[in-house]
């Protein structure tokens, strides 16, 4: 069965918060969100609006362009 868009993102965005050395907790606290609402972003439970997905990549300091090409979106 194929992912989900928010799942395919999710996926992207939890490899690079972990290549970065970051928990789940610090990420959200870095750009001002809540931890849960983080993770369930994580998994792929949330569809994203562009400004929080901007927001999220601008804390992972990579471009949004970026994280749909890996996704394969």
């Amino acid at each position: 069965m194929e992912l989900k868009a928010a799942e395919k993102l999710g996926s992207v965005l939890r490899a690079r918060r972990v290549a970065l050395g970051v928990s789940q907790e610090a990420f959200a606290d870095q750009i001002e969100m809540h931890r849960t609402y983080y993770s369930a972003i994580e998994r792929g439970e949330k569809n994203l609006q562009i400004d929080t997905l901007q927001r999220v990549c601008a804390g992972l300091q990579v471009s949004l362009w970026v994280i749909f090409k890996e996704a394969g979106l």
